[in-house]
């Protein structure tokens, strides 16, 4: 089943300030809590899809890659993610600053609203690690599966827990204050466990206070074809562990890598094209480079310097699925500066002919060139 649009799933449109989506995620979480709708299945998948949605677009970054690719420039494949496959620790995790703003403090606003029954615990989380990984061409036009070795912290073997004292396992702690306006519950991170809801108890040889180690890990990750120079996609769980909570994640950047004859404009390929000036005017034939390797393209007798040629289907994939960009070969006609007596002879004799003459109502304008390009 097709993902639903972000905008739609939050009922605002494209243009629409992060006050108001904020405004929109918080209707939609109290609506659909399943605190509020216990045994409803329907009702807790739109819950998570208005968390998902909202994780996205409340990133800029995230929201600028969603509006130019779509599901897939935050989602990609091979286990990447902005936000699919979210659970209630990843909803309550991404979003403290929406609980918070609800509830009156720091924790979920579901425990004022629909009681102690809706407490959680936090799960306390480990730190991103990103990584820049290079392709060329090649591999981003056609996907590839990359093994990438990084070091990451561990949880060491032999750390044993106490539930934490202060927050006897659930993570977080609420203070009641009475103001004027009468009593507030405020509710935050256990300061003692930091989320987590246990405490170390003994720490092996060899690992730091947190009781983690460093170690060298391998992964195989699937890049989609299309991704885009810049663009990071996060691998769920890979990143850094922390004891008595859940690993973050690896976030992987991607660097395009210059090819040394073809260059990229979006979904198409580029490339520059140089003929003589007897090739323009006689015609020929010519090899090219593209991605997959090599092609040859028919020059036309007379053909002006600028023109553009295309190989449909010979660019880069769109990310999202639509369509293939095309390769356009932009033809340059080489004007030699420096020429022998004899050329000299044979290019003054070429001046008394009336068919080397420029004739402007014979060539195209610009307008004309570009709707030739377009169709």
């Amino acid at each position: 089943m097709a993902k639903r649009d972000y905008y739609e799933i939050l009922g605002v449109e494209k243009s629409a300030s992060q006050d108001e989506l904020k405004k929109a995620y918080r209707k939609l979480a109290l609506k659909y809590h399943p605190d509020k709708n216990p045994g409803d299945k329907e009702a807790e998948d739109k819950f998570k899809e208005a968390a998902e949605a909202y994780e996205v677009l409340r990133d800029a970054e995230k929201r600028q890659r969603y509006d130019q690719f779509g599901h897939d420039g935050v989602n990609g494949a091979g286990g990447f993610g902005g936000g699919g496959g979210m659970n209630m620790d990843d909803i309550f995790r991404h979003f403290g600053d929406i609980f918070g703003d609800m509830g009156g403090g720091g924790g979920s606003p579901f425990e004022s609203f629909f009681g102690g029954g809706a407490r959680r615990s936090r799960t306390a989380v480990g730190t991103n690690i990103r990584i820049k990984l290079k392709l060329n061409i090649d591999e981003i036009t056609n996907g590839v599966e990359k093994k990438i070795k990084y070091r990451k912290k561990v949880v060491a073997d032999g750390v044993t827990f106490d539930t934490c004292p202060t927050c006897k396992g659930r993570g977080q702690v609420t203070r009641v204050q009475s103001t004027f306006l009468g009593q507030m519950q405020t509710t935050s991170a256990c300061p003692t466990c930091g989320g987590a809801g246990k405490k170390i108890k003994n720490i092996p040889s060899g690992a730091d206070s947190m009781g983690l180690v460093t170690k060298e890990f391998t992964t195989t990750i699937n890049i989609p074809a299309g991704v885009a120079d810049g663009m990071q996609l996060s691998v769920q769980g890979k990143g850094n562990e922390i004891p008595g909570g859940i690993a973050g994640d690896l976030v992987v950047v991607i660097e395009e890598l210059e090819h040394k004859e073809l260059t990229r404009d979006g979904n198409n390929i580029v490339y520059n094209l140089h003929i003589s000036f007897p090739e323009a005017a006689l015609g020929t034939d010519v090899e090219v480079p593209t991605v997959s390797g090599k092609a040859r393209i028919k020059i036309e007798p007379g053909t002006q310097s600028g023109k553009i040629l295309r190989l449909r289907g010979k660019g880069v994939p769109d990310i999202n699925g639509y369509k293939t960009g095309d390769q356009l070969i932009y033809v340059n006609v080489y004007t030699p500066t420096k020429l022998s007596s004899e050329e000299k002879t044979l290019m003054k004799q070429l001046l008394e002919s009336e068919n080397f003459k420029p004739d402007p109502t014979k060539e195209k304008g610009f307008f004309d060139k570009m709707k030739d390009f377009f169709n």
